[in-house]
């Protein structure tokens, strides 16, 4: 089905509660918005736009992303959301390869993608007098029909290593990522109140679908974007706040909290993804805001879905095994099988590493316009995450790196990971990425990049007493801060660039 019937039977159902926020100012009831939502629709089908089409979303933060949002589901047509923070050159590239004719595009966005190479394009400014007409526009009646294999959401990875490749995600796979998300990770009520301070283009913005179900609240900073004090102040006033983060978020808002002397009243929920979460920072978040934080896992590819570990066991200090359960991405979520395969794809013993696989209902069907990536990336039903990972007893599924980023010197693996968590047990490290070097004698030596304080003798003693002695890092780099994509992912080509002689 179409998911944007949830919007709709969210405004049969209580159209007089509040939807829609920028900053603490209410800007629409959840009657208000489906009628903006209707009107988008009723004025893209009177440009054309039938069911199948893609539309994109270059904005920022604001209520009326969602508005477009849905007023494009409404339609049948599918969103393709671009980050507010790629450059216009890049947002040219998914306009054009998506094929969408038409984008929302918040100003200051909008100059460069109408400067761009794409023929026949439409950019709708917002917000302006243009889009103010569009918001008046004859409003469709019915949601679109659309089927479960339907595409509905379009999503161009972020192309560290290439360029980025659309992902399908069919209404289908949302709705398991949504139902997923109330088993595993978390429930959600009308009382509750997501809070937009990652962008809406990614993990964020899908996570608008079970809070539109449960009639909730949305709130968009009135910054657009991450502002510790106005983090806190709006969880503070709203209460009952769950929003989706970074770790490199997590960190910033443990960090600034601290210094302004907050605990995060109103915070309920934060769901972070997106990278590597070391237990030393965690375990710091924890200690300051309580069992607030879930942990998922999931790609583009299988967005969201993949695997939780739940606030329980994130805040869990008693269990024998509560570090490494912490230092893992959880058991696999209700919809999907996962599996630690070889290289052939064959299941590995307990405890040894191997390529994490997924497969089930959040799976995507393949990517956009793209058959060798899809058949190098999905075999057999299964996807091949690239990610090396094992899986204890339990069921719990430890993320080391991805397949590319392993080290191998002298021949034996060194995974970055595990030497960046002992790294960053130092109190003067704040942060730490590990990549390999070439070597003549060793095939890759390791190379640590250091943002901090700590002396190299120090963090030898360290690793000497942690770890096994040939994945302590040879060489030591010290950085003023590690290069990061606009997820907050930091870019190991860019570090291993810097080595090149």
């Amino acid at each position: 089905m179409n998911l944007a019937h949830w919007l709709a039977r969210s405004a049969q159902a209580g159209g007089d509660r509040p939807a829609l926020f920028s900053g603490e100012t209410q800007v629409a009831t959840y009657a208000e918005f489906d009628a903006a939502a209707r009107a988008v629709a009723g004025w893209l089908r009177a440009q054309g736009v039938k069911s199948g089409d893609r539309v994109a979303i270059f904005m920022k933060n604001t209520p009326d992303y969602l508005i477009v949002f849905y007023g494009i589901w409404y339609a049948g047509a599918a969103v393709v959301p671009i980050n507010a923070k790629l450059h216009s050159r890049e947002a040219d590239f998914i306009v054009n390869d998506s094929g969408a004719r038409f984008v929302f595009a918040s100003g200051g966005l909008a100059e460069g993608l109408a400067e761009g190479p794409g023929q026949g394009r439409d950019v709708i400014v917002t917000p302006s007098d243009r889009y103010s007409a569009i918001l008046s526009a004859e409003p469709v009646y019915a949601v679109a029909d659309r089927a479960g294999d339907d595409l509905a959401w379009l999503f161009y990875t972020s192309g560290t290593t290439g360029k980025p490749k659309g992902v399908i995600i069919t209404h289908a796979m949302a709705l398991s990522m949504a139902l997923c998300y109330g088993v595993d990770v978390d429930q959600v009520t009308v009382d509750d109140t997501a809070l937009y301070a990652a962008p809406m283009s990614h993990g964020a913005g899908l996570y608008n679908l079970m809070h539109v179900q449960a009639g909730a609240r949305h709130v968009c900073p009135a910054s657009g974007g991450f502002e510790v004090p106005e983090i806190l102040d709006l969880a503070a006033h709203f209460g009952r706040v769950h929003m989706f983060a970074a770790p490199t978020m997590v960190k910033r808002l443990t960090d600034g909290a601290r210094a302004l002397g907050r605990s995060g009243t109103g915070l309920r929920t934060i769901v972070y993804a997106g990278g590597p979460m070391y237990n030393a920072d965690i375990i710091d978040a924890v200690d300051h805001f309580g069992p607030v934080f879930v942990q998922i896992y999931g790609q583009g590819e299988c967005p969201m879905g993949i695997t939780a570990l739940p606030r329980a066991t994130v805040s869990d200090r008693e269990h024998p095994n509560w570090r490494g359960r912490l230092g893992s991405v959880g058991r696999a979520q209700s919809a999907v099988e996962v599996r630690i395969g070889d290289a052939d794809g064959m299941p590995v013993a307990d405890g040894t590493p191997g390529e994490i696989m997924v497969r089930g209902q959040t799976v995507m069907p393949g990517y956009w316009n793209n058959a060798d990536a899809t058949d190098a990336t999905l075999k057999d039903g299964w996807l091949m995450t690239g990610d090396v990972g094992m899986m204890d007893a339990d069921g719990y599924v430890t993320l080391q790196d991805r397949s590319k980023d392993v080290i191998i010197t002298g021949g034996s693996n060194v995974y970055p990971r595990e030497v960046e968590e002992v790294l960053l047990e130092h109190n003067g490290v704040s942060e730490a990425s590990v990549v390999g070097r070439a070597h003549p004698d060793w095939g890759e030596e390791v190379v640590a990049f250091i943002v901090g304080t700590a002396g190299e003798a120090e963090l030898d003693a360290l690793c000497l007493g942690r770890i096994a002695r040939f994945k302590r890092p040879k060489t030591y780099v010290r950085v003023d801060s590690l290069p990061k994509n606009n997820y907050g992912k930091v870019l190991k080509t860019e570090l291993r660039s810097m080595l090149e002689p």
